[in-house]
């Protein structure tokens, strides 16, 4: 199968243009359906075909599907900005760099999927599945994620470059947790005495979650939201904490996950609960080497800048596709940096090369070249 390299860059900058301009922070699940709408008349004009609209919970996901798949490509077009962003950082393009909320974080990458599909001459196989959920932690699309990835041969994940354009070949795994500890109210001043101190027991908990780290496999076990009492005068009779852990193996996780839920107890009286657990497991780099070793072998064929493959400390989509077992490459939409930041921005002269980077993924992926173990092709 073939491709065509060559791509309208301007129309591809509008259509970016188009998706920036229509706010859609993931919080606002009207936003998010307006900019859902917006993402599907663009598919549709490149594609001829409209996407199901899949809402769950209220949020609206985008499918395009072509046969039974074979090749995933996944993205989201909800982004962490506020409405009324745009008022304050209008989309532009200066010098080569374009800038504009959710630029690199990811509507880029959506427009990038849609078009390396739209110029694909036989679609069959594949799936393109952008969500409105995954700045969330993707609470109503991960069934449908994994749903759509079972059996695949490939998923490619439409985030943003990392730093320098290098691709993304692991990406720690995400457990999150809230720890909610009990004790007994009492006067602060009276009798003190007869009170159980949920605010200590919490720093004491707080100190055993923080030793929980090891720097040395990559895991990082952060306390971070605290709250506690209700009065200054009053014994605090609850406080809770959240837990941000990240591992970088399926082994760390487990060993974090066992150590939380066992949690010793300092003061008499107090008692503990733990809620919360894995939300993504890691992308370990042998999701991902077979992958990425045939896009390191279509750059140095088409001449396309040199990139490394790096793994990261952030999760994505693509930590549910890897968990699967199913070969998953990230990384491949955008190059420039600043996501989730004033300084949000794209390099226009990349545009071109990434999506011909990805057409030849895609097309390789569909025949059966480049796959690696672990899906179907």
């Amino acid at each position: 199968m073939t491709v065509q390299a060559d791509v309208d860059l301007d129309l591809i900058l509008a259509d970016i243009e188009t998706l920036v301009s229509c706010e859609s922070p993931s919080d606002d699940l009207d936003a998010v359906a307006r900019s859902a709408e917006v993402v599907a008349a663009l598919g549709e004009r490149l594609l001829g075909v409209a996407p199901e609209r899949i809402v769950i919970d209220g949020r609206t996901h985008l499918r395009w599907r072509f046969g039974e798949p074979t090749v995933l490509l996944l993205g989201h077009h909800d982004t962490v900005w506020p409405l009324g962003s745009l008022l304050r950082l209008p989309f532009r393009i200066e010098d080569g760099v374009l800038r504009g909320p959710g630029c690199f974080d990811m509507k880029t990458g959506v427009v990038m999927a849609l078009h390396a599909v739209a110029s694909l001459p036989d679609r069959t196989g594949v799936s393109i599945l952008i969500t409105g959920d995954e700045e969330l932690g993707s609470p109503s699309s991960r069934a449908l994620i994994e749903r759509e990835a079972r059996g695949c041969a490939a998923v490619f994940v439409l985030e943003a470059a990392a730093e320098g354009g290098a691709v993304k070949i692991a990406r720690k795994g995400v457990s999150l947790y809230r720890v909610h500890v009990v004790g007994l109210a009492a006067h602060a001043g009276l009798e003190p005495e007869r009170g159980v101190n949920a605010a200590v027991e919490a720093a004491h908990l707080l100190l055993a979650v923080a030793e929980l780290g090891d720097a040395a496999a990559g895991t990082s076990v952060t306390p971070t939201l605290v709250r506690a009492g209700s009065t200054t005068n009053t014994v605090p009779a609850a406080a809770e904490f959240a837990v941000d852990a990240r591992v970088r193996t399926v082994a760390e996780q487990d060993r974090v996950d066992a150590a939380l839920r066992a949690l010793p107890v300092t003061l008499p009286g107090a008692d503990v609960r733990v809620e919360g657990g894995p939300n993504r497991r890691p992308m370990e780099p042998e999701s991902s080497a077979g992958l990425f070793a045939q896009a390191v072998a279509i750059a140095e064929k088409a001449g396309l800048t040199p990139f490394d493959g790096v793994a990261v400390g952030g999760a994505s989509d693509g930590n549910f596709t890897a968990g699967l077992g199913v070969p998953t490459l990230d990384g491949l939409g955008a190059v420039g940096g600043g996501a989730h930041a004033d300084d949000e921005h794209v390099l226009v002269a990349m545009i071109p090369e990434r999506l011909l980077l990805l057409q030849e993924l895609v097309a390789g992926a569909l025949t059966g070249h480049g796959t690696s173990a672990g899906g179907r092709a």
